[in-house]
Order: structure tokens, then sequence, then C-alpha cells
């Protein structure tokens, strides 16, 4: 009672049940507890900024004719390339217009073609390579094992795709460890860089080599935060591994993957360069199976094409990205919108 009197005395007229809120502030002590995070956060941050907000500015070259010209020396701007972003003229949609020209839209349709199947087919291989790794060393008992495994299976991940451009060729060269064991076989040579047949089932086992130790950390790290508890009930109710995986190990597991293919999606226009630039070596052959469309764009900017074409494909990619990611959430939100990205 004595303090309702003392906030009646002072809010009279009924205001007490109005009393000012006290505005919270991120104060020193709030920012030295949350200093780990905060450090966490700053080098992508830092990588954010620099590689996807600074370059912005540079999406008005897809709608300009794009010329580099030197500043005059009276000008406020002397970098050459902001200078010309500037002051290259206006042609509105142009550039997109290349794109579909009776001569290119053959190509590009192509490369399209090309970017989206691949994409497609690690997405859905590595997908379940990746949870099935990390289910395999989970189940195992010894932990030296299962860490030497996951190390080894994560090694391929931090070497260049330049290496591995040269043990593809010296497998698969006509003068090749291949065709040498063929020769001595007495079998006909296999013309890796002749013929497109082999280069999807190339650019899969590349990939899924590469790529599926890292892609299971993030599902290893999740399967490793289910309560252990969940499985010793399962196996005394009688279920087997397989049963378990399906009632227990898979649910857990599918917000993370819902989240990881929503963001796949949107990269689908996208693709892995360097993979796609270094292991076919320049090939011409195995062009139309090979080139995607990062490595058309990286083509055009290494020709005398205008740098507002390239500049076009690439804001075509982004844009076809964003709504792809948008249709996406929507979907999965519409059928289970727990597991929406948003």
């Amino acid at each position: 009672m004595t303090r309702e009197v003392a906030v009646s005395a002072k809010y009279p007229s009924g205001t007490a049940q109005s009393l000012p809120k006290q505005k919270k502030r991120w104060r020193a002590d709030t920012l030295y507890t949350n200093l780990s995070y905060v450090l966490m956060i700053v080098p992508g941050a830092i990588w954010l900024f620099l590689f996807a907000y600074l370059p912005m500015p540079g999406i008005v070259m897809a709608f300009k004719d794009y010329r580099l010209s030197r500043p005059p020396e009276d000008s406020w701007i002397q970098n050459r390339f902001i200078y010309s972003l500037i002051e290259s003229p206006w042609v509105g949609l142009d550039n997109f217009r290349y794109l579909i020209l009776p001569t290119n839209i053959e190509n590009t349709l192509m490369y399209v073609r090309n970017t989206i199947f691949y994409n497609l087919l690690f997405i859905v291989v590595g997908l379940v390579l990746a949870v099935a790794l990390a289910v395999i060393i989970n189940e195992l008992t010894n932990q030296f094992f299962a860490k030497f495994y996951h190390s080894i299976l994560f090694l391929p991940y931090f070497i260049s795709w330049i290496v591995v451009a040269y043990v593809v060729y010296a497998l698969g060269s006509s003068s090749g460890i291949i065709n040498s064991i063929n020769i001595n076989l007495g079998l006909p040579p296999i013309e890796v860089y002749k013929e497109e047949i082999y280069w999807p089932f190339i650019f899969l086992v590349a990939n899924i080599w590469k790529y599926t130790g890292n892609g299971s950390i993030i599902y290893l790290a999740t399967i490793a935060s289910i309560p252990r508890e969940l499985y010793e009930a399962a196996a005394v109710d009688g279920a087997g591994k397989w049963h378990q995986f399906k009632s227990i190990t898979l649910p857990h597991l599918m917000p993370v993957i819902v989240l990881l293919q929503i963001l796949a999606i949107g990269r689908i226009l996208g693709s892995d360069f360097d993979m796609f630039y270094t292991l076919p070596n320049g090939a011409a052959l195995v062009k139309d199976v090979t080139y995607t469309l990062d490595v058309f764009v990286y083509s055009m900017l290494r020709s005398a094409t205008p740098l507002g074409y390239p500049a076009a494909a690439a804001f075509l990619q982004s844009l076809f990205g964003f709504f792809l990611i948008l249709i996406t959430n929507f979907i999965v939100r519409r059928i289970r919108p727990d597991l929406a990205l948003f």
C-alpha cells in the first residue's frame, strides 16, 4: 500500500498506470558482455561492406555505354573509373537486348541451361552426401577416428582448383595416365578434352570431392546438439538406426536443410567460376557443356565487348537470384511457416 500511495501522490488523476518507460541504452557493460559476439561479426561485416555494398553503385554500368576515359584536370573527380561511370551516357535497356539478339540468344540459353543443370545436380547430390556423411561420422564411437576421417574429407576444401585442373589434365589428356593404361590394355583412348559426355561426371565428382566435407560441418553440429535421450528412448522402444534417422535426426535437421536450400536456390544462376573455368583448360570442343553464365561474363570482360554487356548479364543474375529467394521462401512459408527464412 505504501508504494501505491507514493505512486498516486507522484502521478495524480489516475496517471500512475502510464509510468514513463526507461529506455534501454547500449552501455559499456553491455558492450563488454557481448564483446565476443561483436568481434565475431566484425570480419564478416567488413567483408560484406567491401564486396557487397561498396560496389553497388556500379550497377548503373548495366544501363550505360561505359567507356573508360581520363578526367580533365579541373574535374573534382580524378578517379578514372568513377568519372567514367558518372559521365558515360545512359542507354536504357540496350545492354540487356544484346543478350537476346538473334545471334546471341542461342548461346545465352545454353549458358543458362548449363548453369541451372549443374547447380540442381550439385544441390541434390551434395545435400544427400553431406547429410549422410554427417550421420556416419556422428555414429562413429571412436572420437579420434571420427575427427580424423572428417578432417581428411574436409581437407580438399582448401586445395586450389588450379591444382585439381592439373590433376584432371594428368589423368585425362591424350597422353595422360588413363590413356596410357588403355593403350597398354589395347583399349581405345578416351578424349576427355574433345568429347562432351565426360564433363558432367567430372564436374560432379570434383564438386563432391571438394565441398562434401565442408558442407557436412553444419549438419554434424546440428546432430551433435540433439539430446541423446531421444535416441536412447527410441532404442528402448525397438527403433533401428534407420527409424531413428527418420523420426529424430531428420526432423531436427529439417530447419537447417530448408534454410540452406533456400539460399542455394538464390545462387542457382551463379556458379563456381574457378571450377568451370580451370578444369576444362580452355578446351573449345567441350564449350557447350562447360560454359556457365559466370564464365560467359568473364569471357566478355576479356574481349572487346563493351563493359555494359557483362554488367547487364551479372545484374540479371543477381536480380533473378533475389526473386528466386523470395519465391522459394514464400512457398516454404505457405507449407511450413516455421521453416521459412523470413
